[in-house]
């Protein structure tokens, strides 16, 4: 193997290993991803206690099909480079290039999940989560929303903490 293959492939796995950790810093985006395995088995009467009527449902092949949708605008206010007044007792006024609270700008963000549980016989076989949100954490973030109410059903003890 190449020297360059070799550092890619540390660069590569770094990446990954960022990427991963940076999901896992937000507690509800790890709720979000144990839920997916927690709620396997799980039958469709609870999913409908603690999850509502679905948004969307289907049924192909005895097997069902429930979608549910979050969404939510979230905005916040990013520092742009501006330029920042100031006196000189020489020169009169001045400006300097700076970080200036009066510059502020408002992004806004919009934040989706659909989440699609598939059940058999009645039961939960799998929990597919389906976003066009930038971010991992702000994908998952959001699929919270969805599972929330049913994770309070789970025991406890298999919570991710």
């Amino acid at each position: 193997m190449s020297k360059f293959g070799t550092q890619a492939g540390r660069a590569l796995a770094a990446g990954a290993l960022v990427l991963g950790l940076g999901a896992c810093a937000n507690p509800q985006a790890d709720q979000a991803l144990f839920a997916q395995q927690a709620f396997v088995g799980m039958p469709a009467e609870t999913l409908l206690s603690c999850a509502g009527v679905p948004d969307r449902q289907a049924n192909v092949d005895n097997l069902d099909y429930f979608t549910y949708s979050s969404e939510r605008i979230v905005s916040r206010s990013v520092p742009s480079m501006g330029f920042s007044p100031y006196w000189h007792p020489w020169y009169g006024w001045r400006y300097s290039p700076g970080w200036g609270a009066w510059d502020d700008r408002t992004e806004i963000e919009s934040r989706n999940c659909e989440a699609t549980f598939t059940l058999k016989n009645g039961t939960v076989q799998q929990v597919v989560y389906n976003s066009s949100s930038a971010g991992p954490s702000a994908r998952l973030d959001q699929c919270y929303q969805i599972v929330e109410n049913c994770l309070a059903l789970v025991p406890q003890q298999q919570l991710v903490r």
